[in-house]
């Protein structure tokens, strides 16, 4: 078997003159930066989404950086993000001066910790960026809840969980991404909705906070040559806009094939005491960006090498806590007395495999018993 983490030509070939004739009709277009496409994509992600401004931007990355400088943080501000996720989340919170603040993870789920968020808060706490991993939403209402005691602004981090749905106690449902004061997302090629390239967006519903996030992206301003603040150079191009429109209508489409073959796994491991399967949680659907095992009384690079040498991929992530690394020294006496124990743990026991939208029976239950079979030997 081709076993791959993310099969991006299997999907590619299922679209392909749909993706080909968009991509075509770009170039024929010539219109390579700002094409009627761009336009197009963001109305209809906003439409799908339920959310009245949708921006597009070069990458995951920049969207974070934009969304905090559009709410005209400061530096010195101090920013509360998980310690368990990638390090985009924090690292755009230090490049802008600001001080990032670390806190555990729940160990089932893998998200922002609410009692530890809320015992990190300070008089210079401004903002929290929760990160739905791995396609699974944080608990919204209760960060919303302390982001409201404390005059706090929400960033979604939804690189991971574009499309997954967020049930609140009151019976509404929102999309992940469309629920903070802004959210953000990442357009990578193994993201859900992923291009051919780099590409990113942010989402709001208020319009003057919109009209500020398309100004920063286009170096400050809002008419041309009049540029009213410092910005950056953030676009996404019109060729990924044209792929990320065929792909918008298969979305989800794509997260179901996800979830059917998550819950594939989860059946033939059910009686492997040595994994512990990805949990769901009560307030929304796991989309499964990354299907990330929990290693139990098991050695998990001797199991990574056993499965690679059966030509299975598997991917850790991730393997250092974002407070262990190098690049996160200058910020350890602002995070002193704060417990990292889930991150910790996470680091050495957890295991994703091949996840994606190509995956058969035949493939995940090959994968399957041979993560068993590898374990008891």
């Amino acid at each position: 078997m081709n076993i791959q983490m993310c099969d991006l030509k299997g999907q590619y070939l299922k679209i392909k003159e749909e993706i080909n004739t968009a991509i075509q009709d770009v170039i024929d277009s010539t219109a390579f930066i700002k094409g009627k496409e761009v336009d197009q994509f963001q109305d209809e992600l906003a439409s799908y989404l339920g959310v009245k401004h949708v921006i597009g931007c070069a990458n995951g990355t920049d969207a974070l950086q934009i969304a905090l400088m559009a709410l005209d943080l400061k530096p010195g501000d101090e920013v509360i993000t998980p310690d368990f996720t990638f390090i985009a989340t924090v690292e755009v919170v230090a490049l802008l001066g600001m001080t990032p603040i670390l806190v555990d993870v729940d160990p089932s789920n893998f998200t922002i910790d609410i009692q530890k968020l809320e015992e990190a808060i300070t008089p210079k706490t401004k903002a929290i960026i929760p990160v739905h991993l791995f396609g699974q939403c944080a608990n919204m209402d209760e960060i919303m809840r302390v982001a409201k005691k404390h005059n706090l602004y929400v960033i979604e981090d939804t690189a991971q969980a574009l499309g997954a749905d967020y049930y609140h106690a009151d019976g509404r449902t929102s999309k992940a991404g469309t629920i903070g004061t802004i959210g953000t997302t990442s357009f990578f090629p193994s993201k859900n909705l992923g291009c051919y390239g780099d590409g990113g967006a942010l989402f709001t519903n208020d319009d003057a906070l919109a009209a500020e996030i398309r100004s920063i992206a286009n170096h400050g301003m809002k008419v041309r040559y009049h540029h009213d603040r410092i910005g950056v150079n953030s676009r996404l191009d019109t060729i990924q806009a044209a792929i990320l429109r065929v792909k918008l209508k298969y979305l989800d489409s794509y997260n179901e094939a996800r979830i059917e073959a998550a819950n594939a796994y989860d059946c033939l491991f059910n009686s492997c005491p040595s994994v512990v399967t990805p949990a769901r949680v009560k307030w929304g659907n796991h989309i499964f960006h990354q299907y990330t095992l929990k290693l139990v009384n098991a050695d998990r690079d001797k199991l990574q090498k056993k499965l690679a040498e059966q030509g299975i991929p598997t991917m850790v992530y991730y393997p250092i806590p974002l407070h262990k690394q190098k690049a996160f020294e200058p910020y350890r006496e602002s995070n002193l007395g704060r417990s990292f124990k889930v991150s910790d743990m996470l680091a050495s026991s957890v295991l994703s495999l091949p996840m994606h939208t190509e995956l058969t029976d035949e493939i995940v239950k090959f994968i399957a018993n041979s993560v068993i079979q590898s374990i008891k030997d």
